[in-house]
């Protein structure tokens, strides 16, 4: 096998692991940590796929011809992403502290029949 199918297949298990635990698990912050797993192997896989093997590099340089190179333009796609995945966690976890302030839990189950109480 190579190792690029080898990455590939340890990326693809991390977006998985991420989703199922965003789908079956019943806690609010496990689901925020398994929406961040699921956000870092997403942005492994661009990682991986940024990579140019064999082809032109940007430079004049004919000697670097051949040699792999990163596509800038996907390194900025990158950078932007973690950036905001970042900040979406950070708001989502705000949202959860207010969440374990107003109702004694943080069991969506829980945290569903409270609000139906309320509402």
């Amino acid at each position: 096998m190579l190792p690029d199918q080898i990455m590939k297949g340890l990326i693809f298990a991390t977006i998985l692991i991420g989703l199922l635990g965003l789908l079956f698990k019943r806690n609010l912050l496990l689901r925020v940590l398994s929406m961040d797993v699921m956000g870092t192997g997403v942005i492994s896989l661009f990682v991986l796929y940024a990579t140019r093997h064999g082809r032109r590099t940007p430079t004049v340089s004919e000697e670097a011809a051949v040699e792999p190179y990163a596509d800038p333009v996907l390194q900025a796609v990158i950078l932007t992403a973690i950036v905001i995945g970042f900040s979406i966690v950070a708001l989502v976890l705000v949202q959860s502290m207010y969440i374990a302030k107003r109702y004694p839990t943080l069991e969506v189950d829980e945290i569903e029949e409270h609000w139906k109480e309320d509402g």
